[in-house]
């Protein structure tokens, strides 16, 4: 075995190290000769950065710890669906897989791609590596509107489509009216909170109609979605014709219109650029019969996509409160209920109005 693996992570309270170990030992023993592990470095929760000695100097990869559905998910993303599009290149680079014997988990071993990320860089529209991140995404999007393969996607992958929005509102708002903790009476603020935030949310219930038939409308052909677009997820290196762009962490990927994916993606760049970006993405669609509408309409999309992200998080925390008299959760809750209060439309008010016709490349 790899000198010093056997000692990998000790100290990190991780389930399921010695299967761990194993499949690194296997990966990197073998294919790239390493030799010893010299530095282990703790990126976020359940993420790790190894480095180890291998002829060539040094290599690192990134281990995280995955529940087994997202490790599937995360798996069939790198080795069967972004290949079936010709996107296998622009995946996170899968070197390896460790089921736990308990079940509770798997672990996936990655190429460390660096820090890449475009949220590292300057996160902006005049950023270099933008326009490549942009066309990724467009190709993504294209080549999976309508694909066979968003059967086996929707069989393994989350449903990010109207019921997404409407399933998060509802158990939302059950949550929060059965916020009631066992060992304590709420106090006067908790209750305030947990009724303001049934009051934003009644509301959106009623709203589900309308907003299904805008998705149906405007939405266009649903399609695969990596779930998580913040410009940390998007890596980009230099390339000779100027950034290769690579999408990882699919912990959330799904199904549903492109609306959901484009929402949190122009939402890490200042108001001003977010048109610019949506304009990259749209010279870049592939195919016909695919046309973004106009900015009201585009920013209904968009906000369905953020309450529905919004009403989700109000879920754990009031669950949290419920279930163990959690402290943390009305802090939580709080923060959810200031999202609430912030929210303003994705794109901002300009001139033109009606739908917006998108040329083709």
């Amino acid at each position: 075995m790899i000198e010093r693996l056997p000692s990998a992570l000790a100290g990190s309270g991780e389930p399921g190290l010695p299967e761990l170990r194993q499949t690194l030992d296997e990966a990197l023993g073998g294919s790239f000769a390493a030799s010893a592990l010299l530095q282990e470095e703790r990126l976020k929760s359940r993420v790790y950065r190894l480095t180890f000695a291998v002829p060539q100097g040094v290599l690192s990869v990134i281990v995280k710890r995955l529940s087994p559905a997202q490790a599937v998910r995360n798996e069939l993303v790198a080795t069967r669906w972004l290949p079936a599009v010709g996107l296998g290149g622009n995946g996170p680079g899968l070197l390896g897989i460790a089921g736990v014997r308990s079940g509770e988990c798997v672990w996936h071993v990655y190429e460390d791609l660096g820090d890449t990320a475009i949220a590292a860089r300057r996160a902006d529209a005049g950023c270099a590596a933008v326009p490549a991140a942009a066309r990724l995404i467009a190709q993504l999007h294209s080549r999976f509107a309508s694909h066979p393969l968003l059967a086996e996607c929707r069989q393994h992958a989350e449903h990010l489509d109207i019921s997404c929005f409407a399933s998060n509102v509802h158990d939302a708002i059950r949550s929060l009216q059965a916020m009631r903790p066992a060992d304590r009476a709420l106090s006067a603020e908790e209750e305030a909170l947990r009724d303001r935030l049934v009051a934003r949310l009644v509301p959106l219930r009623d709203d589900v109609p309308r907003r299904a038939h805008a998705l149906a409308a405007w939405g266009g052909p649903e399609t695969l979605l990596h779930g998580d677009l913040w410009t940390s997820n998007a890596l980009a290196m230099p390339a000779a014709d100027g950034y290769r762009v690579r999408l990882i962490d699919w912990d959330h990927a799904g199904v549903g219109p492109a609306s959901y994916d484009l929402s949190t993606f122009l939402l890490r760049f200042p108001v001003a650029q977010r048109r610019r970006v949506l304009d990259l993405y749209a010279a870049s669609i592939e195919g016909d019969g695919w046309r973004l509408p106009g900015r009201p309409e585009l920013n209904l999309l968009f906000e369905t996509a953020e309450l529905a992200r919004y009403a989700n998080r109000a879920i754990w925390p009031a669950l949290a409160i419920t279930r163990e008299g959690a402290a943390w959760g009305a802090t939580e809750l709080a923060e959810v209920d200031s999202w609430f209060e912030a929210l303003e439309p994705v794109l901002p008010e300009e001139p033109a109005s009606g739908v917006r016709a998108v040329a083709r490349p």
